[in-house]
Order: structure tokens, then sequence, then C-alpha cells
């Protein structure tokens, strides 16, 4: 394990890790970007990891889409979501949004179909919130 500080989300996405974090079986998420960097992680997880599992992501995310596509001929598949499944347990990833993804990890036993349909409740409340335009003060507000 690494003795370095764990990456957190930004303040404008942390929220989207915690009401997953929360669930039953949920062990670590993260925020990946389409390249593999880490946009967030659960605190759970050290820097190292979770640079890995963003890297990853990004990999089994390419994968499976070439994967899908090599069956069907579709040229660019939209994914739903990639499930790993291994003795430890889960690892899902999902699309939130323009070129980011979500990945959480989950024990064996994880209510799967709970976990997955949580994970998009947060990627569609978190694109609702960076479509909303920041708030403002009105110039003249700002000079008083």
């Amino acid at each position: 394990m690494s003795s370095s500080p764990s990456p957190t989300a930004t303040d404008e996405i942390s929220w989207v890790l915690t009401p997953l974090l929360e669930l039953p079986g949920v062990l670590h998420a993260v925020i990946a970007t389409g390249d593999g960097l880490v946009e967030g992680a659960s605190a759970g997880l050290g820097r190292a990891s979770a640079e890995r599992v963003a890297a990853m992501t990004a990999t089994v995310h390419a994968s499976a889409r070439a994967f899908t596509t090599a069956f069907t001929d579709s040229e660019r598949p939209r994914l739903a979501q990639t499930v790993v499944e291994s003795d430890l347990g889960y690892a899902i990833v999902v699309p939130a949004g323009e070129n980011t993804s979500l990945a959480v990890f989950t024990t064996p036993d994880a209510q799967l179909g709970n976990v997955s349909y949580q994970m998009q409740v947060q990627v569609a409340a978190l694109g609702r919130a960076l479509a909303s335009p920041s708030r403002r003060q009105d110039d003249d507000t700002a000079r008083s």
C-alpha cells in the first residue's frame, strides 16, 4: 500500500462518489478521463491504485467497444456498461459524459442491479449539474 495521500474528487464532482460508496458491497469508486487520468477516487484507494484503475478503465472501455464492433461491424457502438467478474468481486465501468467514465469495485455478493442503477442515477445527475450554467454575481453587486 502506498504511503502517499489518496486522490480525491474535485469539489465539483466529489458528490458523485459518495452515494455509490454508501451502497452495500461497494468498496471503491473512480472517475476517470477517457485517456486514463484520475478525476476523483474513493478515499480508501491509494494514489497508485487509483491511477492504475483510471488507466485500466480507459483500456477496458476501449477493448469492450472494439469487442462489440468485432461482433456487430458497428463503427462506434455506445456502451452502457462493462462488467468484469472475478473471485474477488465485480468491476463495473459506465460512461459518465464526454470523455469520462465512472468505475466501481464491489464485493462478490453486491447487488449488481442496484449498483448499476445507482451508477446511472449519479451519471445523470452529474450530467445535469455540468450542463447547468455557473452562477455569477452581477457586476454591480460585486462592486458594492
